[in-house]
């Protein structure tokens, strides 16, 4: 059963790297014009090792699906069927149901999927057109020996036929390289030349003497100068242009077998030609080649998130060993043990403290994943809505490449996509409004991450109509939020705010996608339950911009650990900005709410016994406030103590406490207490929007 579920994990793993390639080249693929052969050629070998990967694991419906999807981009790539709107809008169906499948593996659950992965790869077939019958053979006018033509595959006689109909010169590239490092300096060349054309072939040569070295033609297309061309080979190779021949007969190439019509044809890693028959371009004898080593040229290794967190776990136990350790240190010498010995064991408790930090750090850098991964996934989503609500839209997407913890980002996709779904379906005016209002035709809509510090900030922004301010009022009072006064009195963030409240919606009609009042509850709870902040900027007519902030990582914080009423709890680091004391007199009230003044400006104050209704407060004078700050908002947080600071580990609370904002979990100190570390995020959030907490914790 464990070698089962360890497969079942293995093949998931794998699978979803496949299907993410695909979904992210196929988008590529759309916004390319003329097909780049090498990105096609990327989105062929995804769907073939899908296929391999569902044949292997027996997930027929997935094998059958992606053979069809490898069979009609195997048309595209051979010229038999052009990657026009309707063929990439099917094809990039399949990513879809690919990862619905996954899910029902993941789960065990009975599959559902079966007709519909059938039904889509009837229509990928559907489409398949037959190769055209060739009048002439554009290849018997280029000046290419029967012995090179014998050795080619189909699909790089297509890509010469290709570009010789396009009158781009073709030339072949003479290299030779020391036997150790020939695959080395090969790659690196194809590179260079990739930048100025198309390599379509690499052969081997044997016009090489040297017995230490390799040599290779590379048929390669350019219509770049000879000189840049020479520049980027360099002085190891020798370029030369192929000139047309003229005279040749039809037909008067070599023959050789051909791949039947319509059976994929798979190139050659690095584009390179599979070792050619026993014809005169081979190359001449040289010495015995060393035997190749088997080890992996990979040097990743999938970890299950889980095993990450069992390791957290032990690091957070091992953590609390160096604090008693150290506690142990301290009392030795307070109660004047000896010298040396109290020495040795504050210079180990440093080693170890040392030895920590560095575990810590690769633990987190291991659980750290780019947020492209959600954010390819949201640029699918894009495109098909833009499609069902009929609307152009343009997706620009930047800061793929910032790292978020893994746990994280699998929780951002239902928030980010809500605000997407939301900002096409409500915000972005239909083509012909815009034209009227001179906005472009197409809507924008952008998606961005920029690091902070210990904090991500994550932005979702459209060009739309913005938020109807009036609107929110109108249906605050008609749903009973609040009375046409007291609405009349809310300041416009707070108008705004209200768009968070369970059940409300704007809209004036259900559509398939919103309106009926769920979703920006959502995004709210869900970013609060990871301890991030999320702020609202609309202008009438010119677009929203939804501002998410969140830390980088849940799992080890450095925290201040401070005292209030008794109670222990421990404040993330991260979010604290500075300590101040500060007396009664300085404290004043501004509209119900307790605020101080911090060089000039006034800062919002919230008592933690206050706010968990937590009774033998202590009415200190002065007393400590600490200024925690998310995004741009800042909040003044009274305590009585300060206890110090000391690395955690942060563990989920139990389904009893679970539902108690302003607390992220629970951690153990030192001395084996166990300890709330607060929720800055939910705190300020509710602090800022005036709702008092009614539940007590600690």
């Amino acid at each position: 059963m464990a070698d089962q579920s360890q497969r079942l994990a293995d093949f998931l793993s794998e699978a979803q790297e496949s299907v993410d390639l695909l979904g992210k080249d196929l988008l590529r693929l759309e916004g390319a014009g003329e097909p780049d052969p090498d990105l096609l050629n990327a989105v062929f070998r995804a769907a073939h090792t899908l296929k391999g990967l569902a044949s292997m694991f027996g997930v027929d419906r997935m094998a059958r699906l992606a053979h069809a999807l490898e069979d009609v981009l195997d048309d595209v790539r051979m010229g038999r069927r052009h990657a026009d709107r309707a063929t990439i809008d099917l094809l990039l169906e399949a990513p879809e149901v690919f990862t619905r499948i996954m899910a029902e593996e993941a789960t065990g659950a009975t599959p559902q999927t079966g007709d519909t992965a059938t039904a889509l790869a009837t229509r990928l077939r559907a489409g398949a057109t037959a190769a055209p019958a060739e009048a002439g053979d554009a290849l018997d006018g280029v000046g290419l020996g029967p012995e090179i033509r014998a050795v080619l595959t189909e699909y790089e006689e297509h890509r010469l036929r290709s570009n010789v109909g396009k009158g781009i010169p073709l030339l072949r590239v003479k290299v030779s390289f020391d036997l150790g490092a020939f695959d080395r300096e090969l790659s690196a060349l194809s590179t260079r030349l990739k930048r100025l054309g198309e390599v379509v072939s690499t052969l081997p040569s044997h016009d090489v003497t040297d017995p230490e070295a390799i040599g290779f033609d590379l048929l390669f297309f350019s219509p770049e100068p000879l000189d840049a061309i020479r520049r980027a080979v360099g002085p190891a190779g020798v370029v030369e242009r192929i000139e047309p021949v003229s005279g040749r007969e039809p037909g008067a190439a070599a023959a050789r077998p051909r791949t039947p019509a319509g059976s994929p044809t798979e190139p050659a890693a690095g584009g390179a030609a599979a070792a050619p028959p026993a014809t005169s371009y081979s190359p001449v004898p040289g010495p015995e080649p060393e035997v190749p080593s088997i080890r992996s040229a990979s040097q990743a290794v999938r970890v299950d998130i889980r095993k990450l967190d069992r390791l957290m776990n032990v690091v957070g136990d091992l953590v609390l060993v160096k604090a008693s350790l150290g506690a142990v240190a301290e009392r030795l010498k307070i109660e004047g043990g000896d010298p040396v010995l109290t020495a040795e064991l504050h210079r180990a408790n440093r080693t170890l403290e040392r030895k920590l930090a560095e575990l810590q750090s690769g633990i987190l850098e291991v659980r750290m994943v780019p947020l492209e991964q959600v954010f390819d996934k949201l640029a699918r989503m894009v495109r098909k809505i833009s499609r069902e609500v009929g609307k152009e839209i343009e997706l620009a997407v930047a800061g793929g490449d910032v790292e978020i913890d893994k746990l994280i980002v699998e929780e951002l996709s239902d928030p980010l996509m809500h605000l997407i779904r939301n900002a096409i379906d409500h915000a972005v005016e239909p083509a012909e409004v815009r034209e009227r209002m001179g906005k472009p035709r197409a809507g924008r809509v952008s998606l961005s991450a920029t690091q902070k510090g210990n904090h991500v900030e994550i932005v979702v922004e459209d060009d739309g109509a913005g938020i109807d301010e009036d609107r929110i009022r109108e249906v605050a009072v008609q749903r009973g939020l609040a009375t046409a006064e007291a609405v009349r009195d809310l300041s416009r963030r707070e108008v705004m705010n209200l768009i968070f409240v369970p059940g409300f919606s704007t809209a004036r009609q259900v559509t398939s996608l919103s309106g009926r009042g769920v979703g920006m509850d959502v995004v709210k709870n869900n970013i609060a339950n990871l301890s991030g902040i999320i702020e609202l900027r609309s202008v009438r007519g010119h677009g929203t911009r939804f501002e998410i902030t969140l830390p980088t990582t849940l799992a080890i914080v450095r925290a201040l650990v401070a005292a209030v009423a008794g109670r222990t709890y421990a404040i993330p680091l991260n979010s604290v900005m500075e300590i101040l004391q500060v007396s009664a007199a300085e404290v004043r009230t501004l509209s119900t709410r307790e605020v101080i003044s911090v060089r000039g400006a006034t800062l919002p104050l919230v008592r933690l016994s206050s706010f968990f209704a937590l009774s033998g407060a202590r009415a200190a004078d002065p007393f400590y406030v600490v200024v925690v700050g998310l995004a741009q908002e800042r909040l003044g947080v009274a305590v009585d103590d300060l206890l110090g600071q000391q690395d955690i580990v942060v563990k989920p609370l139990g389904k009893a406490l679970h539902g108690i904002r302003g607390i992220a979990g629970a951690t153990d100190l030192g001395d084996l207490h166990t300890v709330l570390v607060l929720d800055v995020g939910a705190i300020i959030e509710d602090v800022t929007s005036g709702e008092p907490r009614r539940e007590a914790a600690g």
